[in-house]
């Protein structure tokens, strides 16, 4: 197919749950450059749901119905569950599509780079969603590191953490390790990219995993990793989504001071509640949420950038138009997956 010239990209939603519905959807229906053509669910109370939101897609159940309207799209994104996603991936390039994946990517690496060269083999761009690039509050310690306001940095903490003792309430309460499946491949896929993208390549990884689920078969619930990063910056990521009580989102220490920020971002939980990616509110931290910049006893509030979800599809855009690189370099999620990959072959 090679680049895109005709606007808008015409676009395929694969599923309709969390990320279908609360992210690829709106942030597709809100951006001029793209066309919401089909979304495909086997749901139909999410199938009466997409069709209410979007009554200009076409609502199809299965991704057999989708690749059947193949001509008539540019583009798919894949909001399913990761044991799906080569499968999914692997057809959409087969039939000229570009290809975005929800991460995780895959479930093993060897999947991620047959897909690579499938994608670079067929002429077509393949790219994963790692929206957490374009959270508020990483956008913000990039701005620091950039100022050098830290002094040299010497470790870097980071959580994603909740009180979620019932589950989440979807496939990662079940889908397997060799599936997907599990807290480290699912929030490590954003915690490992985030720290790479700071601080560059890694030396060394270490980690820690657990199930404290009620499931004894099931995947990781809770996990720890350490990366040393060939800058010499320590990482230290925790994943729980049993934390009774949360630790910091980011915990920098730095030769001159350290920012220390408490909090998830809020682009999710508005986009959720049916926020507007367009909407002036859209994106900005309110003052009680920014991070502190100092050290103890002199530090101050640090102004958070706005959150920029949408920023994906803008880069996205330009790239199959032949106008600039993909947002994602699927290379990145590849090496995360060796990490994780690494991780679990010695948990």
């Amino acid at each position: 197919m090679g680049k895109v010239t005709a606007a808008p990209i015409r676009t395929a939603v694969v599923g309709f749950g969390i990320s279908g519905k609360v992210f690829h959807a709106p942030l597709i229906a809100a951006d001029a450059d793209y066309s919401l053509d089909v979304i495909v669910t086997a749901d139909p109370a999410r199938a009466a749901e997409a069709a209410r939101l979007y009554p200009h897609a076409r609502i199809v159940p299965s991704p057999e119905e989708m690749f059947a309207l193949a001509g008539d799209l540019d583009l798919v994104i894949l909001g399913t569950p990761p044991h799906t996603h080569f499968d999914l991936a692997a057809t959409a390039i087969a039939h000229g599509l570009h290809v975005v994946v929800d991460k995780p990517f895959v479930p093993t690496s060897a999947q991620g780079e047959e897909l690579i060269a499938l994608a670079s083999d067929g002429g077509v761009q393949l790219t994963v969603f790692q929206n957490r690039r374009w959270d508020a509050d990483f956008l913000t310690l990039k701005k620091l590191l950039r100022s050098a306001a830290l002094g040299e940095v010497r470790t870097f903490e980071s959580r994603f953490e909740w009180w979620r003792p019932e589950g989440f309430g979807n496939w990662r309460d079940s889908v397997s390790l060799a599936e997907g499946g599990g807290i480290l491949h699912d929030l490590g896929a954003h915690l490992i990219d985030q720290a790479i993208q700071l601080f560059g390549p890694v030396e060394k990884s270490y980690g820690e995993t657990a199930n404290r689920g009620t499931n004894p078969d099931a995947a990781d619930t809770e996990a720890f990793v350490s990366l040393l990063h060939e800058s010499g910056v320590r990482s230290r990521l925790w994943m729980n989504g049993m934390a009774a009580r949360v630790g910091p989102r980011f915990h920098v220490l730095g030769a001159e001071s350290g920012y220390t920020k408490w909090g998830l971002d809020g682009q999710e939980p508005a986009l959720a509640a049916g926020m507007s990616p367009s909407d002036p509110a859209y994106g900005v931290d309110p003052q009680e949420s920014w991070g502190l910049l100092g050290v103890d006893g002199a530090a101050s509030p640090v102004p958070a950038e706005r959150g920029a979800y949408p920023e994906f599809y803008v880069q996205l855009a330009a790239a199959l138009r032949g106008e600039g690189p993909l947002p994602v370099d699927p290379t990145g999620p590849l090496e995360v997956l060796q990490i994780i990959e690494g991780i679990h072959a010695l948990a």
